[in-house]
């Protein structure tokens, strides 16, 4: 449609109308951005973005991402006036419990909302996962007689998103992967929440961006439509391999007088203006949550224009499937829900006598896993040489290889899990990433959101423990596997040898309702050959099991994971024949296993319980029980050979026999 700006300026403010209306109802929300990006919503969906909101998840659409989830009324405003299934009834019920408007933006919960923001730097790094998965896209399946994949990623982002080192790390990796599908739209506003912006920052965002291989406009007015629109279709239209970024000077909570340009404009402080507010934009003092019937017929009328752009892509990807019948299965493939027994039945067993670090296993295993899933990629943070997660069949991901399955995504632990969330969100690529386990801190405000928003990605962590030795306390993990098992719903996977690493990769590439950590070992780590293959492979899919039955009556039952579970083993043989042995890779799953099975695996008459693990011990006593003895690292390692390390601090199958003999 033709751009209208006069009549974007009205809708411009009958959305600023709305969110004065919301935030004063329940006295909660920020008003600042809402407001003062009004007019870049307005021109977004009034007029630039190639969507359909009758189909939110349509493959070819511009996705919009809102950084600064604070601002979350600004995007329910425009998805409401967009058409979108958001009746104003769920507007009036913005923050209220079961609404489709959360205090912010979350996935899965309001159509048209692509990911969940509001953690700041998030969701400009989501972008970039967006942005990248297109060109993944359009390298696969698109042809010159048919491109069906074309769109653009654009995010809204303030001063706080831009000062956060996870977007930081994010825009260097855009660069120099090149993406210029993605627009990044700069709300700057010169305030902060505490004071102005000149108190906290003084770099040249413009210089920052352009050496870093990004192209830059500055609207010098962010509420002049017409400008905003041009800015946009250039941004649009460039294929300068550079990403774009548009710097819109805009004033802070524009249309509350008292507290706009000023860092009284976060919050909802400026709502107890609202009247004086509501009156000075031109709206009816006797009606709240207003929008005019000329502002709704537009925006009913352009619904209509975005459906005929969508039914005429729909020609296109229709005659795309009959001539490209092997691009079209493969894009089909994306949707299917692999079974972890077909994934396990292409991994070849280990043989008996081998001898391998459980990355090293990974390595072998993730090749099959690769082969079967070709829309499976695998990044590290520069690590590839140690994590072992390098698709060997396959080459980097990069502007002139853009079909590669292996990202690069250099030293950047953060931005790498917030990229692979953008993958994930976007749902057309099943991600994983890698770096070293000590260094999920980096990863864990992604990672925390990956299991927020149930997406399913992967995180191949190794040097998992003490075992790494002479690099020292620095390096060994000792308490982040239990303190990464203590995020709801994210799987934190520990295998005790190669097939239970097989097991472990298979139940984390078939699980679609949140992430999995694998945390793999840097030492070798024996087989555990007293355990047969199948049971090692699918008790990791239940996250418990009997790894050594007890030949006479129960007395004793011995827990451990990973590198442990071999001196669990060790101590039983000694212990004698009324001893368990349980295998437990999985706190998680195990814990979602119906109460019978959990029962058997640990049943509850039989409390002298010992088990061992090289980390902190506080979540095992949920299983030993107050009778029970954990046996583990309740401070931080030393720096020796790794062996040495394990002896020095008490990790041994003695210390198992003792404790279990003490009991």
């Amino acid at each position: 449609m033709k751009l209208q700006p006069e009549l974007l300026a009205q809708a411009a403010n009958q959305a600023r109308g709305l969110a004065i209306d919301a935030i004063h109802k329940c006295s909660s929300g920020h008003l600042g951005l809402p407001l003062g990006a009004a007019e870049i919503g307005a021109t977004l969906y009034g007029y630039a973005l190639s969507h359909n909101p009758a189909e939110p998840r349509w493959l070819n659409r511009d996705r919009f991402v809102l950084s600064a989830g604070h601002g979350s009324m600004f995007l329910y405003s425009w998805l409401h006036l967009s058409g979108y299934d958001l009746p104003i009834e769920e507007v009036k019920n913005f923050r209220q419990l079961h609404s489709k408007t959360p205090g912010h933006p979350e996935f899965h919960e309001t159509p048209g909302v692509e990911c969940t923001t509001g953690p700041l730097g998030q969701g400009i790094a989501n972008a970039v996962g967006f942005a990248l998965a297109g060109k993944m896209a359009e390298a696969r399946f698109n042809t010159a007689e048919h491109p069906i994949f074309d769109y653009h990623v654009i995010t809204l982002a303030g001063d706080g998103c831009m000062q956060e080192g996870v977007a930081l790390e994010a825009v260097a990796f855009a660069g120099h992967q090149q993406l210029d599908n993605l627009i990044l739209i700069y709300d700057s506003n010169d305030i902060t929440l505490d004071a102005p912006a000149n108190k906290s920052q003084s770099e040249n965002v413009t210089a920052r961006f352009k050496a870093i291989g990004w192209d830059v406009q500055t609207l010098a007015d962010g509420h002049d439509i017409v400008a905003i629109a041009k800015a946009i279709n250039k941004a649009k239209k460039a294929k300068t391999g550079r990403p774009q970024l548009i710097v819109a000077k805009t004033i802070i909570g524009k249309g509350i007088a008292e507290v706009q340009g000023t860092s009284k404009g976060h919050g909802e402080g400026g709502a107890k203006f609202a009247d004086a507010a509501r009156a000075g934009l031109g709206l009816p003092a006797d009606q709240h949550f207003f929008v005019s019937e000329q502002v709704k017929a537009y925006f009913a009328d352009h619904k209509k224009a975005l459906v005929r752009a969508y039914k005429k892509w729909v020609k296109t990807y229709e005659a795309w499937r009959v001539a490209n019948p092997e691009k079209a299965a493969l894009l089909d493939s994306a949707k299917k829900q692999p079974l972890a027994a077909d994934i396990l039945a292409k991994i070849p067993a280990f043989p008996a006598d081998s001898k391998l670090a459980t990355r090293a296993a990974g390595k072998d295993v993730l090749q099959p896993i690769a082969a079967e899933l070709p829309l499976f990629v695998s990044g590290s943070a520069d690590l590839y040489g140690s994590t072992l997660n390098y698709i060997a069949s396959d080459k980097d991901c990069e502007p002139a290889n853009r079909s590669g399955r292996n990202i690069r995504f250099g030293i950047r632990e953060h931005a790498m899990a917030a990229i692979n969330n953008g993958i994930a969100y976007d749902g057309l690529f099943r991600t994983s990433c890698a770096t070293f386990l000590v260094f999920a801190d980096y990863s864990r405000p992604s990672m925390r959101i990956a299991a927020l928003a149930k997406l399913p990605v992967t995180y191949i962590y190794t040097h998992d423990s003490i075992g790494v030795g002479e690099d020292g306390p620095t390096h060994q993990p000792v308490e982040t596997v239990s303190g990464l098992r203590v995020i709801p719903n994210l799987d934190v996977i520990r295998p005790a040898d190669p097939e239970e690493t097989a097991g472990a990769f298979a139940a984390a590439v078939t699980r679609n309702d949140g992430p999995t950590l694998l945390a793999l070992s840097r030492q070798v780590l024996p087989m555990l050959n007293e355990i047969s293959v199948q049971t090692r492979r699918e008790g990791v899919q239940r996250g418990a099991y009997i790894a050594v039955k007890e030949t006479a009556p129960l007395t004793h039952i011995l827990l451990a994971s990973g590198s442990e579970v071999q001196l669990a083993v060790a101590a039983a043989k000694v212990l004698g024949p009324n001893v368990r042995v349980v295998s437990v890779p999985c706190f998680e799953r195990f814990n979602r296993q119906p109460a019978e099975y959990r029962a058997e695996v640990l049943p509850a008459d039989c409390r002298r319980r010992v088990a061992i693990e090289a980390g902190v011990t506080g979540l095992w006593h949920q299983y030993v029980g107050l009778d029970g003895k954990v046996i583990g690292i309740d401070r931080f390692g030393i720096s020796a050979p790794g062996g040495t390390v394990f002896k020095e601090l008490g990790i041994t199958a003695e210390a198992v026999v003792a404790a279990a003999k003490a009991l």
